[in-house]
């Protein structure tokens, strides 16, 4: 299936994770400014750094994914979303288990928060199950169906409650794209390059594995950061998206 997301430049459809120290973050900024579009903030950082890392990268012209995965009653979340669409994120995310009415009170927040910033309203996107987690460790949390089913059911929520889209393996994006439709954001996390050490991850693809089955968006962490160049290991991953793209 086409996407709307297709003629954009194949860089620009990277998000590059910063799952590291200010100092460290700010050095491969440094670096991948001109290359790198997309920057993701996660925990590690935001929780060091606050807000002001998010306002300092797109001071710099980044686009940034923070993702903070907010889990709580939709009072809280809606207030989370708030502020963090206030300090100009351009994505956000949400656990989907947390139900429809709490991922419409995110979405609400989002519209609040992109008002006070004075931009557009981030993309809200729904973790579905976290990419570290394989078939067995979701069985041992008390979910009976599988995994692809449990994914699914709670993408389904995610169009039920507004928001832009989904987090979700690549292994499950193009079920995810006949889903929901070719204007959704599938944001896939666990994309290796070939040859790639595979981490803490377990359902996994290359990069271009994960658009070919509908990803908009991949998140590549550690093959660019602990990479010996991380701008030649963007820029070749780039490339094969480009090449592969014809």
């Amino acid at each position: 299936m086409l996407t709307s997301f297709d003629n954009i430049p194949a860089a620009d459809r990277v998000i590059v994770a910063l799952d590291c120290d200010a100092w460290e973050a700010i050095a491969l900024a440094d670096k991948l400014e001109g290359h790198a579009k997309w920057l993701k903030i996660g925990m590690t950082l935001y929780y060091a750094e606050g807000p002001a890392i998010v306002k300092m990268f797109k001071r710099r012209g980044f686009n940034v994914f923070l993702d903070l995965k907010f889990h709580d009653i939709p009072h809280q979340v809606q207030g989370a979303a708030r502020s963090a669409a206030a300090s100009g994120a351009d994505m956000l995310t949400m656990h989907t288990v947390g139900g429809v009415a709490m991922m419409e009170a995110g979405q609400r927040g989002a519209v609040e928060g992109a008002g006070e910033y004075g931009g557009e309203v981030p993309a809200t996107l729904g973790i579905t199950v976290l990419t570290s987690m394989s078939p067995e460790a979701l069985a041992a949390t008390g979910v009976a169906r599988p995994l692809p089913e449990q994914v699914a059911a709670l993408a389904a929520q995610t169009a039920e409650a507004g928001i832009s889209g989904v987090v979700a393996s690549p292994q499950e994006a193009a079920a995810l794209r006949e889903l929901l439709g070719p204007d959704a954001y599938i944001v896939t996390p666990g994309v290796r390059p070939a040859g790639a050490a595979l981490g803490d991850q377990s359902r996994v693809a290359t990069p271009a594995q994960a658009f070919k089955a509908g990803a908009s968006h991949i998140v590549v962490g550690r093959p660019i950061t602990e990479a010996a160049d991380p701008v030649a290991a963007f820029d070749a991953i780039a490339a094969e998206l480009e090449s592969a793209s014809r």
